[in-house]
């Protein structure tokens, strides 16, 4: 049982894009393969959240560099080693695997949902609160009807083009969160401040708060320094107030 929670704050814009992208593909994977109309309407938006940071975004681009990134300091540390085999180089082969693949992919990755006038008519009214009802949209009010296997079937062909971009940003993720220094820390009166290495640019700060501890942890940041505050949420609705406590924690600076 996990006793503790896991609070994570990324120091860059690439990674903040990345973990967002991550957090909607697990939750559209969720409901996907539900088989409620409430399921399938949740899906459909994570959906065009998704297609939404994609069009706001040159994610291909991005997780590419990163990739490659991470493929020269992985082979940097193989090569210095002389490590020739072993784990380390399967995961350069994994990631070299998985960037071929991404530079194969000549189209837009949104093409299947594109070419979709349902898809379209979903958009185009999603910014209207309320707006995919009934008799706005009678089309996906029919679709939303039809057997599971249907509806099924059209969300993984439209979401299906993305799968690769979903693959490479998920591994980005777990090679950067495993490639951590830990350390256990006391947060006095309910702060803590790290000074940032700029010879060594983090990628993400990672806080783990036992789930006894009546605090939630706020971080903020920046090039040169980052602060964690642990509050005590207010019973009354009113706004939270840093902790006057001690707060141990548990505290991972991922730099890979």
């Amino acid at each position: 049982m996990n006793t503790s929670i896991i609070y994570e704050f990324p120091l860059n814009e690439r990674i903040r894009v990345f973990i967002r992208l991550e957090q909607l593909f697990q939750q559209f994977n969720y409901f996907l393969i539900r088989d409620s109309i409430a399921d399938k309407r949740i899906a459909m938006s994570l959906l065009l959240d998704i297609v939404s940071i994609f069009r706001r975004n040159n994610l291909k681009s991005e997780v590419l560099q990163e990739l490659d990134r991470q493929s020269k300091v992985l082979t940097k540390i193989v090569n210095s080693q002389n490590l020739g085999t072993g784990k380390l180089q399967e995961l350069i082969n994994r990631i070299n695997g998985i960037s071929k693949r991404l530079y194969a992919i000549k189209d837009r990755v949104d093409v299947n949902i594109m070419a979709s006038d349902l898809f379209q008519s979903i958009s185009q009214r999603s910014a209207i609160p309320g707006g995919s009802c009934s008799f706005d949209l009678p089309e996906y009010h029919y679709w939303l009807e039809q057997p599971e296997a249907t509806r099924l079937a059209d969300l993984e062909y439209w979401s299906d083009p993305f799968e690769d971009i979903r693959e490479a940003n998920q591994l980005v993720l777990e090679l950067i969160r495993s490639s951590n220094t830990t350390s256990h820390e006391v947060a006095e009166s309910g702060f803590f401040q790290i000074v940032l290495d700029a010879n060594q640019p983090m990628q993400l700060i990672k806080v783990a708060l036992s789930k006894s501890v009546p605090c939630f942890v706020e971080i903020s940041g920046g090039k040169h320094r980052c602060t964690i505050r642990f509050m005590v949420p207010s019973p009354d609705e009113k706004r939270p107030v840093q902790s006057a406590e001690a707060i141990p924690f548990v505290l991972s600076c991922c730099m890979l």
